[in-house]
């Protein structure tokens, strides 16, 4: 495989990434270390390039505590859209494809039909705005990049629902979880397999595309579907929003429609229940 650099490899999609790579011994991808590929850090990503000479990077690294983004707007900035500039500038000077990683927060969510990519994106939540200004600055800097939109990732890494809702079902007997909030839960592995088939199939096919599991889900039909599959016996209450006050806004409804990643890619996308199952196995099998 061409030289692939993949920034921000701690994190749950890098770490899937890793675990695909081992498995599959695809060669030519490699995961700097966080102190070797901080975004913000000019020098540091100058000698990386410098190093691998990368046809294709993959940036998983993005600042996405959604609340906490709203008391540091400023962090938030940099790492999403200045951190993505860096980047970009080098991507541009040494011929790579970016390959980015987006949101569906950047949607305003009041209308109950999937997003395409030409919908407007209207964010109303810090963590939305800053994560579409990243987009455009790539659109402004390249052409060759590919910007994937993504929404409501878990898997066996990292911090994410699907752990938490375990963690507190071992705990309580009982929990009140979001109902009127719908999107689609997307296992990372399947994402960081998708974004593995693009580089493998060399397409010149630039522009955003959407991916998430099929089929559309409340965070309470999550909770529900996970307590399920484990047979834990924790009632699960269904709340509306604004019973679960937060201090960023959430989308109530970011379900995106990804006709154009499966017809370009010739792609099946997995049914999110399913590979929540296959997620559920690795759990217990760690």
């Amino acid at each position: 495989m061409d030289n692939t650099i993949v920034f921000g490899a701690s994190g749950q999609l890098g770490h899937c990434f890793q675990h695909l790579v081992e498995r599959n011994k695809i060669d030519g991808i490699f995961f700097p270390s966080e102190a070797e590929s901080n975004i913000l850090d000019a020098n540091a990503l100058k000698n990386i390039f410098e190093i691998y000479k990368p046809v294709y990077i993959i940036n998983c690294a993005a600042y996405t505590a959604v609340d906490k983004a709203e008391d540091e707007p400023e962090i938030a900035l940099k790492v999403n859209k200045t951190g993505v500039e860096n980047l970009g500038g080098l991507c541009a000077e040494y011929g790579s494809t970016f390959i980015h990683i987006s949101t569906d927060f950047v949607f305003k969510g009041d209308v109950s039909t999937p997003r395409t990519e030409e919908s407007e994106a209207a964010p109303i939540s810090v963590y939305g705005q800053t994560k579409l200004d990243g987009e455009q600055v790539i659109e402004t800097l390249l052409q060759k990049y590919f910007i994937v939109r993504t929404g409501w990732l878990y898997s066996e890494y990292g911090n994410n629902f699907v752990k938490t809702m375990l963690n507190l079902g071992a705990e309580r007997d009982e929990l009140k979880v979001i109902a009127d909030q719908a999107g689609t839960p997307t296992y990372a592995m399947d994402l960081a397999a998708c974004i593995l088939l693009i580089i493998q199939s060399r397409s010149t096919t630039y522009g955003i595309y959407h991916y998430s599991n099929e089929g559309i889900a409340s965070w309470y039909d999550f909770a529900k579907a996970i307590f399920e599959n484990v047979k834990a016996k924790v009632k699960v209450i269904p709340v509306r929003t604004d019973e679960y006050v937060t201090k960023a806004k959430r989308p109530a409804y970011s379900v995106m429609d990804k006709s154009k990643i499966k017809t370009t890619f010739n792609i099946e996308i997995p049914y999110w229940r399913d590979s929540l199952v296959t997620c559920i196995k690795k759990l217990k099998n760690n």
